[in-house]
C-alpha cells in the first residue's frame, strides 16, 4: 500500500527514447531485457513462474506506438490464449491475462517485430479476477486464488489523535510554516481550475475538510486489472486511510475544520492504485498516469513504489517490461501536462549507488530473495524521468532516518516526520511519517504553482521548483529510533545539491510569487 513501512517514493532508461509527435517510439532487443550497463555484474535474476492453469497477468509494449502495431499485439495475445484486458494505444502497452504456462513465448512468436518486451507483472497468480465483459475462456470475470501478502497499514509510523472539531487545528502544522505554505496562503489558496491526482489507496469521500475538494468526475479506481472502474464508489478506500491522508496534506479545504492542506483552493481527483491487500501492480500504475494525462489533471501525487519489486532492474526480462510500460505511461502524462511528484522511499537506500546495498525485499507478492543491484534497477516511478524526487525531514530541520537519499537523484525535500492530516477513521485526524508524507507536500507546491503561473509546462515548473528551493546544509540524519536500524549513508554534496536534500526544502512562497 503506498509505501508500507518502506515503500511508496530520476534515471535515464539505456534503451528507450522519449515520446515523439508519431507516437511513443523505442529501440531495444525486441522482446528481451537490457543487459547490465558497462562492466556492471547482472542484477540476481528473479525467475517468475505461470503455471497452467492459473491465470497471470502480463504488460505487452509495442516496438512503436500506434494503433496498428498495438492491434497486432491484441490478436497475437488472442493466438496465444490469453485474453486483452485493456490497451492503451497513446504508449503501445496491452494489459492481459492468460492461464497458459507459455505464454510470454507464444506471443513473442505471434506478435514477431511488433512486440518490443513483454513481462508478467506479478509473482503470485491474479487475485482479483479478469473483469467482467472480458471474454476469457476460463471463464469471465474468473480468476484464480492465490497467496497474498499481508501489508502493514502506514509507512514509518502511524500515529492516531482525538480529532478537536470544531476548532482549526492550523497551529500544529509545523510542516506548513517550514515550506511557507502559511505565508504563500496570503497569496493565493489555489486554483479551482487545478486538478491534482492524488494515485493512492481513494480518498474519504465524506471527510469534513476533504469532501468539497474532491473532483468526483475525475476519480477512478485502477485495481480492476489495469482497468479503469468508474462506478460510484470504486475509488473509495476500503482497507487503508494512506490516500486520505496524503489528501489532507495536498488539499484539505480552509473551511474552519481540522487541518488546511498546502493548496485548500485546488481539487483533488483520486485514482486508486492501491488494491485491497496493498500492492500497486504495474498495470494499475499505468492506468492511473494514462487516467491522470487523459482527464487533463495538472499534478500528480505518488506516494509508493510499484509492487512486486522495489527496484526493477532492465536485465530482467519481466522487470523490464513492466518498468518500460510504466515509463511510457509517465512520459507521456508529462506530454499532456501532468507534473509528478513522487517519494524517495523509506528504506534509507542511497539510490545514487545502487551496489551499496542489498534488495532483500523483492518480491513483496511472493517469497523475497536477496538481490544484488546495478545502475540499471530503479525504483520506480521516483527514478523515472521528469518525476520530482522527494526526500523527508525530520521537525528537527534533519533528514528523517529512513529516508531514502542519493546525490544526483533527490530533486527536493518536505517534511515526512509526524505530519497531522485527515484520516478515514471517524472522519478524524492522525500522524503519519515516511516520504509518503513529504511527496504530498511538493504535490501541493506544485499545485500552487499552477494555480499562480498556469502558462507553465511540466518541465518548467520542474525547474521552477528546483530553483526555488531553499538550500540546505549538508547535515546528519536523525538518529534512529532502535539500535537495531543502522544509520543510511552519510551525506554528501554542497549546501546547494546534496544526497540528503537535493536542491533544498521546498518553498511555497517562492513557488507563487
Amino acid at each position: 500500500m503506498p509505501q508500507h513501512n518502506r515503500r511508496f517514493r530520476t534515471a535515464v532508461l539505456t534503451v528507450a527514447t522519449g515520446l515523439t509527435l508519431a507516437g511513443l517510439s523505442v529501440t531495444g532487443s525486441g522482446a528481451g531485457a537490457a543487459p547490465a550497463a558497462g562492466d556492471e555484474p547482472p542484477s540476481t535474476p528473479v525467475p517468475i513462474s505461470t503455471p497452467d492453469g492459473v491465470v497471470s497477468s502480463y504488460l505487452l509494449n509495442a516496438k512503436v506506438a500506434n494503433p496498428g502495431q498495438t492491434r497486432l499485439l491484441e490478436r497475437a495475445v488472442a493466438k496465444a490464449g490469453g485474453v486483452v484486458v485493456q490497451t492503451w494505444p497513446q504508449v503501445g502497452v496491452v494489459v492481459a491475462h492468460s492461464d497458459e504456462a507459455g505464454f510470454r513465448a507464444d506471443v513473442e512468436a505471434y506478435a514477431g517485430s511488433a512486440l518490443e518486451s513483454v513481462g508478467a507483472t506479478r509473482t503470485v497468480p491474479v487475485t482479483e479476477g479478469t473483469p467482467e465483459g472480458v471474454q476469457a475462456p476460463w471463464g469471465p470475470g474468473k480468476g484464480h486464488a492465490g497467496p497474498t501478502a499481508s501489508r502493514p497499514e502506514g509507512d514509518a509510523g502511524s500515529e492516531v489523535t482525538t480529532a478537536v472539531a470544531p476548532d482549526p487545528r492550523e497551529s500544529e502544522q509545523w510542516d506548513l510554516q517550514v515550506i511557507k505554505a502559511d505565508q504563500a496562503h496570503e497569496i493565493t489558496d489555489g486554483s479551482r481550475d487545478v486538478v491534482v491526482g492524488v494515485l493512492d489507496s481513494g480518498i474519504d469521500p465524506d471527510h469534513p475538510d476533504l469532501a468539497a475538494n474532491i473532483d468526483v468526475a475525475d476519480s477512478v479506481n485502477c485495481t480492476d486489472a489495469g482497468r479503469p472502474d468508474t462506478s460510484a464508489t470504486g475509488w473509495h478506500p476500503t482497507t487503508s486511510d494512506h490516500g486520505t491522508h496524503v489528501a489532507g496534506t495536498i488539499g484539505a479545504a480552509r473551511n474552519g475544520t481540522g487541518i488546511v492542506g498546502v493548496a485548500p483552493g485546488v481539487r483533488m481527483a483520486a485514482v486508486k492504485v492501491v488494491n485491497d491487500a496493498g500492492f500497486i501492480y504495474p498495470e494499475y500504475a499505468v492506468c492511473g498516469f494514462i487516467w491522470a494525462g487523459l482527464h487533463g489533471m495538472d499534478v500528480t501525487n505518488n506516494s509508493y513504489y510499484v509492487d512486486p519489486f522495489e527496484f526493477y532492474c532492465e536485465d530482467q526480462p519481466d522487470q523490464y517490461a513492466a518498468k518500460e510500460a510504466v515509463r511510457r505511461a509517465v512520459a507521456w502524462s508529462t506530454e499532456q501536462g501532468v507534473v509528478h511528484a513522487a517519494a524517495a522511499g523509506n528504506s534509507a537506500h542511497d539510490l545514487a549507488d545502487k551496489s551499496s546495498f542489498l534488495d532483500e525485499g523483492s518480491p513483496d507478492d511472493g517469497t523475497p530473495v536477496t538481490r544484488t543491484l546495478n545502475s540499471g534497477c530503479q525504483d520506480i516511478p521516483t527514478e523515472l524521468p521528469g518525476v520530482v524526487t522527494v526526500s523527508a525531514s525530520h521537525r528537527d530541520d534533519i533528514l528523517a532516518y529512513f529516508s531514502n537519499r542519493g546525490l544526483g537523484v533527490i530533486d527536493v525535500a518536505a517534511p515526512g516526520r509526524r505530519i497531522l492530516s485527515t484520516i478515514v477513521t471517524g472522519n478524524g485526524y492522525g500522524l503519519k511519517s515516511g516520504t509518503s508524507m513529504a511527496s504530498p507536500h511538493v504535490a501541493g507546491v506544485l499545485a500552487l504553482m499552477k494555480s499562480a503561473h498556469p502558462e507553465l509546462t511540466p518541465a518548467e515548473m520542474v525547474a521552477e521548483l528546483r530553483a526555488d528551493a531553499d538550500d540546505h546544509a549538508c547535515t546528519v540524519q536523525e538518529t534512529p529510533p532502535l539500535p537495531t536500524i543502522p544509520f543510511g549513508a552519510p551525506c554528501v554534496g554542497s549546501d546547494a545539491d546534496n544526497s540528503y536534500y537535493g536542491e533544498g526544502m521546498v518553498d511555497a512562497l517562492d513557488a507563487v510569487s
